[in-house]
């Protein structure tokens, strides 16, 4: 691409964004789209025109907001998880402009004056790019220039490995404050047990771990909840609570056909066979309350059968204070390494009950597998990759398929701008959210599950950073230019997130950053292929120096260790310095216990909790009706 095409595609991404962003601007201020824009606000009872005036309604007047807005309020409306991935973008935004501050001013002009591109006449090919003179492709084999390309190599490293000390230790600080806050968090009470040995013939596996821990803990024990195999009180369950909203549903229908004319209404009706399509036809209201009625004593049923008959060795085990749990999340309590295995206990959102009672023989070899297949895939994907970029590149669609070139092209110009700017527009969500609210939301939870947002989906966000992240680093010294884009990326990357987090997403639950070990060492493992890549790049220009730069490799590895021996601990496992922080009220140690009891499992008054607990711990032959 030639530099006015590549201005023209930059300049045409730019208009496509900001016409993104002030579509964003209009529909925003309009009430009846405030769910869609600021449920965040909504959810935690805030007024989203508040305090906000003529100023703040401009277009760029969430800009202001969102950079005026401090961690603390980013903490407060979407956990320290999003802190952590803001302060993720912002360190990649610092490491590449400070490389850029030094790499765009110094590169660029000698790689610009050199002729390596040129041919025999002494003349450029014209198939020779703009980018391609301004690049490491331009310098001579052999030539002294490489020595600035070399020392632009270790610049970009050591920035690298300057903003990552400093933000992991930001990270680290800002999980520490949110593990030693004053409120009271279920998670921090708890410890997950797992392995528990098969108890003897004339105790429950309750009772074993009972026992156990108030020896071992006699102070410090409150009681302990015994993992159960709950797979079929859970089905009843959500065809209990299918049942019930398809009666709040029918109702509401049936409240809107009464009219003027036919105050008596139409009741609604449906088919009980498949998907509601065939068999035999049927009042909703009456059939659901039906159906409600021939449940509940099954669920009753199931419900004590689990509770007493399907205990499985794993359990939740309660203390009375954080530091206690902390402490005993970190003993080793048994001489056998396949028993009585502990960890810190997830939060209660963030519970897979399935995969509690897995043996650890299992858990090992699951999580060998996975890697496994992780390694295979990385290993052997050039081969499929290779066979599919054969006929799907740009380039091979253009060829192939004439007409398609116009929209091959307005792609090129518009993928760097419209992901962000339909991110922020959120068109989709507001046309799925109306076109729901008009024909299918009945009720008032109809409607709030069609505009509550979800959250920041880290799964799929940071995987797409961290590949921008190696490609940005790989090519940062071989072409230069595309630093000032990478910086373009993450510094509006960053902004938007704010914003969305601040107004938008809701977090489903909260690891106080414990992703960020993993992410730090995605980046460590980018500058490495960064690393290793310019010294083949350097060695094919016949530069035997290039070998001054293998160093960078083994000051990287040293580096990741220093920092995953000083940090990581205190991710891995709670600090007791940080867990013995006052707390600023009594816990009630009964709604800790309570918010981990499985949903289809849960009492419906909090005073019949002891009576969940009386059930797990007696035998079959005596236990009693929940």
């Amino acid at each position: 691409m030639d530099i006015p095409s590549f201005v023209t595609s930059i300049l045409t991404s730019l208009t496509v964004f900001v016409v993104l962003v002030l579509v964003f601007t209009w529909l925003s201020r309009r009430p009846g789209n405030a769910t869609v824009y600021y449920p965040s606000l909504l959810l935690r009872g805030l007024d989203p025109w508040e305090g906000r005036g003529r100023g703040t309604r401009s277009p760029v007047g969430w800009i202001r907001q969102a950079f005026t807005a401090s961690e603390p309020d980013v903490v407060a409306a979407g956990g320290v998880d999003a802190a952590v991935y803001l302060v993720f973008l912002s360190s990649m935004f610092a490491i590449l402009a400070f490389a850029g501050i030094v790499l765009l001013p110094v590169l660029l002009p000698i790689a610009g004056t050199d002729n390596a591109l040129e041919d025999s006449t002494g003349r450029m090919p014209s198939n020779v790019t703009h980018f391609e003179i301004l690049s490491l492709a331009n310098i001579e084999d052999r030539s002294m220039r490489l020595w600035a390309f070399i020392s632009a190599v270790y610049w970009v490293s050591f920035v690298t490995y300057f903003i990552l000390w400093r933000s992991y230790k930001h990270v680290s600080n800002l999980r520490a404050a949110a593990r030693s806050t004053s409120e009271v968090k279920p998670q921090e009470f708890a410890m997950l047990v797992r392995d528990v040995p098969i108890p003897p013939p004339n105790q429950t596996i309750k009772d074993s771990v009972d026992s156990y821990f108030r020896a071992l803990h006699p102070d410090t024990f409150y009681k302990a909840m015994v993992v159960t195999d709950i797979t079929k009180v859970d089905k009843i369950f959500q065809e209990i609570e299918g049942h019930k909203h398809k009666i709040a549903h029918a109702e509401a229908v049936y409240a809107e056909s009464k009219t003027a004319n036919r105050p008596e209404g139409t009741g609604p009706t449906h088919k009980t066979g498949f998907r509601g399509l065939i068999g035999k036809k049927v009042d909703t209201i009456e059939y659901c309350n039906e159906q409600i009625k021939e449940l509940l004593p099954k669920l009753e049923d199931e419900r004590k059968s689990a509770l007493s008959e399907k205990q499985q060795r794993a359990a939740f085990v309660f203390f009375n204070s954080r530091a206690a749990a902390a402490s005993a999340s970190q003993t080793l309590h048994a001489q056998m390494f396949d028993e009585w295995t502990v960890t810190e206990a997830p939060e209660p959102r963030e519970v897979i009950w399935a995969n509690l009672p897995r043996k650890i023989y299992d858990r090992h070899t699951r999580q060998t597998v996975v890697y496994l297949i992780v390694f295979v895939t990385v290993a052997f994907y050039m081969i499929p990759i290779t066979a599919i970029s054969a006929v799907t590149t740009l380039e091979k669609l253009r060829e192939k398929l004439p007409f398609l070139k116009v929209v091959v092209d307005q792609f090129v110009a518009l993928r760097c701008f419209v992901g962000y700017g339909l991110e922020l527009s959120r068109l989709v969500p507001l046309i799925i959210f109306h076109l729901k609210r008009k024909y299918i939301c009945k009720t008032e939870d109809e409607v709030r599950a069609a505009w509550v947002p979800g959250n920041l989906r880290y799964n799929t966000r940071v995987p797409n950073d961290m590949l921008i992240v190696t490609i940005v680093l790989c090519y940062s010294v071989i072409t230069p230019l595309i630093l000032p884009f990478g910086v373009a990326y993450f510094a509006l990357g960053w902004l938007i997130a704010k914003n969305q987090v601040l107004r938008v997403y809701v977090p489903s639950y909260e690891s106080n950053g414990r992703m960020w070990p993993h992410m730090h060492t995605r980046i460590i493992a980018a500058l490495m292929i960064y690393q290793a890549t310019m010294i083949g790049i350097i060695s094919l220009k016949k530069f035997y120096y290039s070998t001054i730069l293998t160093p960078l490799l083994v000051i990287s590895l040293i580096f990741a260790r220093t920092r995953h021996a000083r940090f990581y601990p205190a991710f891995a496992k709670t600090p007791l310095e940080v867990a013995s922080q006052q707390l600023k009220e009594t816990p009630n140690m009964s709604a800790i216990y309570t918010a981990y009891i499985p949903p289809c499992l849960k009492p419906e008054k909090l005073e019949d909790v002891q009576v969940f607990e009386d059930t797990q711990s007696r035998t079959t032959s005596r236990a009693p009706s929940f």
